[in-house]
């Protein structure tokens, strides 16, 4: 068999190999797409840890967009909801109201929401910000100091998803993509519940 037939073959085979890995994978079919869309959607499932099952309390220091600072051991004694955002990610559009309404609903309860900016400059962030009515603070991760700390919990390029630290700050949920409102409050009740 000639060099150039071996390749051939080669190459057929890995690409057949390729299409069966992402055959049923909603992740490696986003990936595969070649939309440029910059990201990749979370299918929006849930996963709770159980009391038990929680790690550490999540550790950063970050600057919010408004210059101040965010430290995560602040977040002890109280829930905190982080999202992890852009602008120009189209499901981050789409629940950004729903974040704000559930913001507005539990700061009075002692739950805190914060997001975290992954892409955008302070511009940008502000816009979005005003376009959807958004009045917690960001923070400014462009660097990804926030997300590398949070790798355990958050898949690097899927945005948005959304954490809820329960009051040792220690993670209780994670929700990989676009949060449904009504789940969302279930989880936040819920570490809002705990001793």
């Amino acid at each position: 068999m000639s060099r150039r037939s071996l390749l051939a073959a080669g190459g057929a085979v890995l690409t057949v190999a390729l299409a069966a890995c992402s055959g049923n994978d909603p992740l490696a079919d986003q990936a595969n797409a070649g939309d440029n869309k910059n990201y990749i959607a979370g299918d929006g499932s849930v996963t709770e840890y159980g009391a038990k099952d929680r790690k550490d309390a999540v550790t950063f220091t970050a600057t919010l967009f408004d210059g101040g600072t965010v430290d995560a051991a602040d977040f002890v004694g109280e829930v905190t909801v982080l999202n992890f955002w852009y602008a120009a990610c189209a499901p981050c559009r789409l629940e950004a109201p729903a974040m704000q309404e559930l913001h507005t609903e539990f700061t009075p309860q002692g739950a805190k929401f914060i997001g975290v900016n992954v892409r955008d400059d302070k511009a940008a962030a502000e816009a979005f910000e005003r376009n959807f009515g958004v009045t917690y603070p960001s923070i400014l991760d462009k660097d990804g100091g926030v997300l590398l700390a949070m790798t355990k919990f958050v898949p690097p390029s899927s945005v948005p998803t959304t954490l809820v630290l329960d009051k040792q700050g220690r993670v209780s949920a994670r929700v990989l993509g676009t949060a449904d409102k009504g789940t969302l409050k279930a989880l936040i009740t819920s570490a809002l519940a705990e001793s």
